[in-house]
């Protein structure tokens, strides 16, 4: 089970943001789903935590930027008129998805 959580995890993080890109934004989809992407960055807020990862800790609203404020400042960028801004906060979204589907499969190990 873990080799499967292991793939949807990272897939979820870094190939699907493409597959989003390409049918949100077809005709640039390389580029916004580089922008879908940068969203990981996120994850930089694990730098505050101790231990920096805990593999039986779930990211959702342990780190401040997958915290339900952060996410309803992601849904709030969703209004702004610039393309790589509302795809920047498609992909924090996705983002916290991914990880909200993670902290689901723990509790199957």
């Amino acid at each position: 089970m873990a080799l499967l959580q292991l793939a949807l995890h990272y897939g979820g993080h870094w190939l699907a943001p493409f597959l989003i890109a390409r049918l949100l934004w077809a005709k640039n989809w390389l580029r916004a789903g580089l922008v879908i992407v940068s969203a990981n960055l996120i994850d930089l807020d694990h730098l505050l935590a101790d231990p920096i990862f805990d593999p039986d800790r779930c990211s959702i609203g342990f780190h401040p930027l997958h915290g339900w404020i952060a996410a309803g400042i992601y849904c709030a960028m969703l209004l702004v008129p610039k393309w790589w801004v509302r795809a920047f906060a498609v992909g924090a979204l996705w983002h916290l998805a991914v990880d909200l589907g993670d902290c689901g499969m723990q509790d199957w190990n």
